[in-house]
Formats: structure tokens, sequence, C-alpha cells
């Protein structure tokens, strides 16, 4: 695991968005993409150098980390919806091949088990977006999530349809159901990049780093791992006890070794 601690919220997208640019102009790719506001700003840095002609999207396929659960299909608030809003509008991304679980499908279970077979199918994911959030959740795999999870039904808690009901007009709104890939799932992407941002970020950002291994902080999975990378700003970065490690080994990092 990698560890970059950057100065703001600006540079750890710019970061971020270099690893995704570097990656797609080098082969089509298979991208695992995260909703939520960390994430922004680096697909606005994407679409700008799209928008230059210095990267395209066309070979590659992307996935969704999760979904809700009894929205309609052409309700705003649905990830696919959100993910298209804020990203794969704005690039040359088919939408055919923006891929998601299917939760209007009967069978739910069912629709979690293709659509792992999906992913397989794809060949794997190359790179997965990854938030944080403050209880350590990683997409929807809530603290008590088994870490050998796979994609499946998980009922959201209180505090986190709190969370995201200021994308709705009330909390009574907000689902109370997703699919989510498990994470298993997540972990067998070929790199995981998880991003954070802001004083808020701190603590579950310290317990998934440095903290044991537990399903009380399901983003600690990442630190078994063999490519992961972890994008701070110093504000999320600080409770950190290595942190002045961290920044030493990436000041020093050979030029030829890229995240």
């Amino acid at each position: 695991m990698e560890v970059v601690i950057v100065p703001t919220a600006d540079d750890a997208a710019r970061v971020v968005a270099g690893v995704v640019i570097r990656l797609v102009t080098a082969r089509p790719a298979v991208l695992g993409l995260a909703t939520g506001s960390s994430p922004l700003g680096t697909y606005r840095r994407i679409v700008d150098e799209h928008r230059a002609g210095r990267v395209s999207f066309a070979a590659c396929d992307a996935v969704l980390l999760d979904e809700y659960v009894g929205l309609a299909p052409d309700h705003p608030e649905t990830y696919r919806a959100v993910i298209r809003r804020d990203f794969t509008d704005h690039i040359d991304l088919a939408p055919e091949r923006l891929h998601g679980p299917d939760v209007w499908a009967a069978d739910l279970p069912a629709a979690c088990a293709r659509y792992d077979g999906l992913l397989a199918g794809l060949g794997g994911v190359d790179l997965q977006l990854l938030g944080i959030g403050a209880d350590g959740h990683v997409g929807f795999n809530e603290p008590g999530s088994s870490l050998r999870s796979r994609t499946r039904v998980k009922t959201l808690t209180k505090a986190t349809r709190t969370d995201n009901a200021r994308f709705f007009a009330s909390a009574d709104e907000v689902p109370r159901h997703v699919l989510t890939q498990g994470l298993v799932t997540i972990s067998d992407a070929r790199h995981l990049v998880l991003l954070a941002i802001g004083e808020r970020k701190a603590v579950p950002v310290a317990r998934a780093v440095e903290g044991p291994i537990t399903a009380s902080c399901p983003a600690s999975v990442i630190q078994l791992h063999p490519h992961a990378t972890v994008v701070l700003d110093e504000a999320a970065a600080g409770e950190l006890e290595l942190a002045d490690y961290y920044r030493e080994a990436y000041a020093g990092k050979p030029s030829w070794q890229a995240l």
C-alpha cells in the first residue's frame, strides 16, 4: 500500500486523474467508478483532458460500485444517473459500456451473482476508485460487513441515509436498501485508488491505513491488496502516525516508478 499526501484537494484530484489517464492512454481499461463528493475534482480534470483531445475512453468499460434498490430507473439520484451527470456523459464512453447491478430484477441475489459474473467477463476491473465514509465504510459495506463478501443486498443504516438525504427531498425518500460490490469483489480489482479529502475523513483514513484489519472498519481491507494507493490532502492525513514517512517515501519515489 502506498500513501500519497499532497497539500490540497485540487492536488489530490490531479494525482488521481493522472493515474486514470496514464492507464487509459496505455490500453483499453475497465474502470471502477465511485460516486460522492471526493472524486468530483478528479472527474472534472479528466473531462478537461478529454475535451483537450488528450485522452479517449471509447475503448473502455466502466462499472459502478453500487446502486440503490427501489428507485425508478429514470430517477435522477440513481447512481447510474449521478455518474453519467458528473462524469461519463462528458467523455466518449458509450452509454452501453457503463455497467451497474440490476436492482430492478425480480431475484436480487441472482442479480448480484450475475454482476460479479459480468465483472469477470469484462476481464476484471483494472482500476477501482474508492471513497471512504466517516465510519470507515467503502462502497456500501458498512461496519460489520464480511471481509469475504461479494456483491449483495445491504440495508443502509440510519446514519448513512441521513448523510444521503441532502440529495433527496426528504430523508424518507432515501432508499433503505442497495446492491453493493462486496469487499472481495472490490479487492479483485488490479489497482485500488482510495481518495479522501478533508478533516472529516482523517480518523477513518487512519483506521483504514494504520489500524487493524477488521470488519469494524471495512476500508481496512485495502491493507491486504497488492496494489493499493491512498491519496490524501493534508487535512485527511491529519491523524496518520506515519505521515512523515509517507511524505518522504513519495518525495523519493524513483521517476520510473508510477503509482
